[in-house]
């Protein structure tokens, strides 16, 4: 048995004899060790790109936006941070060429954010490189099964999201 399969049973088994049932604790501990694993590759795959999981996040949520520019406001809500924590990646980002702050036509008081050519060009080698990746870890499903998995995770992340 591989190191990381005995790992997994090993948490299994823990979870099993403190009372939780078999089949629950086998998808949530595989969910768990999965995520984890592609944490540790998507670290290392960003600090090779010279830009860290924050920085990550306020690429893919300015990618997503349809295009247009978002406030280091809602940036920060969609990283998880105080505003000025966000303020201080934004003038690193601003600095490395890959964001730009403009001011709102419509608030004066606020400035937008968008992604910049660089940005842009940055976004889409991460996306290329990850792809590589999560297609070799998917190589082993049929599409099928690629397609019965996701719409399994995608039940359980509808039920979470209206659990909590």
């Amino acid at each position: 048995m591989s190191t990381a399969r005995a790992s997994y049973q090993a948490a299994v088994d823990a979870y099993v004899a403190a009372g939780g049932d078999a089949s629950v604790q086998r998808v949530i501990t595989a969910i768990a060790q999965v995520s984890k694993k592609l944490d540790q590759w998507y670290d290392r795959q960003l600090a090779d790109l010279g830009i860290s999981h924050g920085d990550w996040s306020v690429l893919s949520q300015l990618a997503t936006a349809d295009g247009g520019p978002l406030t280091p406001s809602r940036l920060a809500d969609a990283a998880g941070l105080a505003a000025s924590s966000m303020t201080s990646r934004l003038d690193r980002m601003c600095r490395r060429g890959l964001v730009e702050r403009t001011p709102d036509p419509s608030n004066r008081t606020r400035v937008l954010v968008t992604l910049t050519d660089p940005g842009w060009q940055l976004f889409a080698e991460a996306v290329r490189d990850a792809d590589v990746v999560e297609s070799d870890i998917l190589a082993g499903l049929s599409l099928d099964e690629r397609r019965e998995l996701a719409d399994l995770l995608e039940v359980v992340l509808i039920r979470l999201d209206h659990t909590g």
